[in-house]
């Protein structure tokens, strides 16, 4: 969770010689008390042989040594003005601000949908997906007719979005029982009441759109039609004056070239076909 300028910060602290056989590394950290900056604690700790040796505070401004060794270090690095400068400003320039400004986001999507099941003892599938939350600790929980389920129930790890927000989804196997009330509850530190999704058991929305597609496309074929075969009567009017058309004419101004409502013209065109005044024939040899 570094960022570049932090990673180079920290590269410019001074570090504990290792021995063989034993560590030493660093834990940096932000303790939030509040979202004001004011109240975030930088600490940086130094850790040899998994003890804390060294610490420095922002609440204090100065290295603290545990032991001899870390007694040690921090006095020779509490003379340096620089370094202690440098750490000092570490909260605000580094770290902790930024930190702050991630802090207790709210999802920005929670959605519940239908998914194809694995294939077992249940007939469907249902998926809460929640997205864009920190930090990462966050509750899902499953509700029939008002109260938690946990059987059936698989959920992901949250799920690091590689710009400090996180996601999660989880899953519930089901057999519908009528009348029953399905919901996706989910509870997080920055949301002051659980957030709760009702499932639909309508139509899913995919099928939804589809239907309505091609009610569109019925309706736009009809009208097409219907142009077409006025289009076609007022020619006949005109037909002793007039040029007569061919079959193709007739299909061409039904359809109008869509092809949505090919499947309406050839009807029109049989019932055109078989009313057409026997001079048209005639005309036409």
């Amino acid at each position: 969770m570094y960022r570049g300028d932090l990673w180079l910060h920290l590269h410019s602290v001074p570090r504990l010689p290792c021995c063989d056989g034993f560590k030493n590394y660093g834990v940096l950290r932000c303790e939030f008390n509040s979202t004001e900056l004011k109240d975030i604690e930088f600490i940086f700790s130094y850790y040899y042989n998994k003890d804390e040796i060294i610490r420095f505070s922002s609440s204090v401004g100065e290295y603290v040594g545990y032991n001899e060794i870390g007694l040690k270090y921090a006095e020779a690095w509490n003379n340096d003005p620089a370094l202690l400068v440098m750490m000092r400003a570490a909260k605000e320039i580094y770290l902790c601000a930024q930190d702050s400004n991630f802090r207790d986001m709210a999802p920005s999507l929670v959605r519940l949908h239908t998914v194809t099941p694995p294939g077992g003892k249940h007939t469907h599938m249902l998926m809460c997906s929640i997205y864009d939350f920190y930090p990462k600790h966050i509750s899902v929980k499953w509700l029939r007719d008002g109260k938690v389920t946990t059987s059936d129930v698989t959920s992901t790890e949250e799920l690091a979005d590689g710009d400090w927000y996180y996601q999660i989804h989880s899953y519930l196997e089901f057999t519908p029982r009528s009348g029953e009330k399905i919901s996706c509850m989910v509870e997080h530190i920055s949301l002051s009441e659980p957030v709760i999704r009702d499932w639909d058991p309508s139509l899913p929305e995919s099928e939804r759109n589809k239907i309505a597609i091609g009610a569109s496309g019925l309706i736009l074929g009809l009208i097409l039609s219907l142009a077409g075969f006025i289009y076609y009567k007022r020619k006949m009017q005109g037909q002793s004056t007039g040029p007569v058309q061919t079959s193709s004419d007739q299909f061409n101004l039904c359809c109008l070239g869509h092809w949505t409502s090919l499947y309406l013209c050839s009807p029109v065109l049989v019932s055109l076909y078989r009313s057409r005044p026997p001079q048209a024939s005639l005309d036409q040899l």
